[in-house]
């Protein structure tokens, strides 16, 4: 096992972070790629086994010496609706124009793996950096990673977040603006999204904010990375960037809806999941926008089958087709040639 060593922003090749996406879009190959560049690789491990965290971070570290960051959602407790809504919810799911038989079943408890289980090979293995989404975990799993020489980040979409992520003793902040694709990093749903553009959260966030702040959010090229840098940001995290590159998992229907369908917006949907997440618009979304649904993550197994079906069939319109705003400037190419391209243009920039 090659030994990773603590990681500082500074000592990047080049400002990137490879975003973390769950779903298995982050391979081994694509992670140490970046890596291997001098940018940090990330997996999202929000829907990982253990078993399979633990295989991922063995991989890649024989690949890499270089920086790994591992992602994690931090889910709250799910409490189903009364009967009644659920009937509601499975007739807006078999109502939907699918012309195809899919097995919609109500999910039940566990709808998550525990967090606690799934950082067991991350403190085993080490990885440069661990990440949370969708809120703060725990301070005593902040403190184990710290104790470890492991680096917190924890993301932000407003200045009252980001005020809760630096009391938490994380080392630096996720600043995620509105234009991002994949799940609002929001950490209550119950309250007003403020839904700010990345720049003018990058401006809140630098006036108030000591700590080193990651942006995030429709960042597609070198000319965006020296922006938000001289915005006051330590680096770019990019996802949508990377999700055509050959090394990348990301699904043949997804990776033509990003290179075909750039005729579409993205739309933020619930309706998937049963949070916020920005995607490229379809079908599914648009029947779906004033339906009820389940909370999240249950609806996110409740959609699975016809999610499974519609790409096992080709047909892209009930699909997540996950992407950032501003997706059309996506690059098919290797993740070496994009980090190339990305370094030039932010050096020339």
């Amino acid at each position: 096992m090659l030994k990773m060593k603590v990681f500082a922003f500074n000592d990047l090749s080049v400002p990137i972070i490879q975003a973390p996406m769950a779903g298995g879009t982050n391979t081994p190959n694509l992670v140490s790629g970046v890596a291997n560049f001098g940018g940090v690789g990330s997996f999202g491990f929000a829907y990982a086994t253990p078993e399979n965290i633990e295989k991922s971070l063995v991989t890649t570290k024989k690949l890499t010496a270089g920086y790994i960051n591992s992602n994690f959602f931090v889910f709250k407790d799910v409490k189903l609706p009364e009967k009644e809504t659920q009937i509601k919810c499975l007739e807006a799911l078999t109502s939907l124009p699918f012309g195809e038989q899919v097995e919609f079943k109500i999910p039940s408890a566990p709808f998550f793996i525990s967090l606690d289980d799934q950082l067991g090979p991350v403190w085993d293995h080490r990885p440069a950096i661990v990440t949370f989404h969708l809120g703060i975990p725990n301070l005593p799993i902040i403190e184990k990673a710290k104790s470890l020489g492991i680096k917190v980040g924890i993301t932000a979409t407003n200045e009252l977040e980001a005020l809760d992520v630096v009391k938490a003793g994380a080392d630096f902040i996720v600043a995620q603006g509105f234009e991002a694709g994949g799940h609002r990093g929001v950490f209550d749903l119950g309250t007003h999204d403020d839904q700010l553009k990345l720049d003018d959260l990058l401006v809140k966030l630098t006036k108030k904010i000591s700590l080193p702040i990651v942006a995030a959010g429709g960042l597609m090229t070198g000319t965006d990375i020296r922006r938000v840098i001289n915005l006051g940001a330590k680096a770019a995290q990019m996802g949508t960037a990377f999700l055509c590159s050959s090394e990348a998992g990301t699904s043949a229907i997804h990776r033509d809806y990003l290179l075909n369908n750039q005729d579409r917006e993205t739309k933020i949907t619930n309706a998937f999941s049963g949070r916020p997440a920005r995607g490229i618009d379809n079908t599914f979304i648009k029947n779906m926008q004033n339906e009820p649904i389940l909370p999240f993550p249950a609806q996110n197994s409740f959609t699975a089958n016809l999610r499974k079906t519609s790409e096992i069939i080709a047909n892209g319109e009930f699909v997540s087709h996950w992407a950032g705003e501003n997706f059309k400037k996506i690059r098919n190419l290797s993740c070496s040639q994009i980090l190339h391209e990305l370094k030039i243009e932010f050096e020339n920039a």
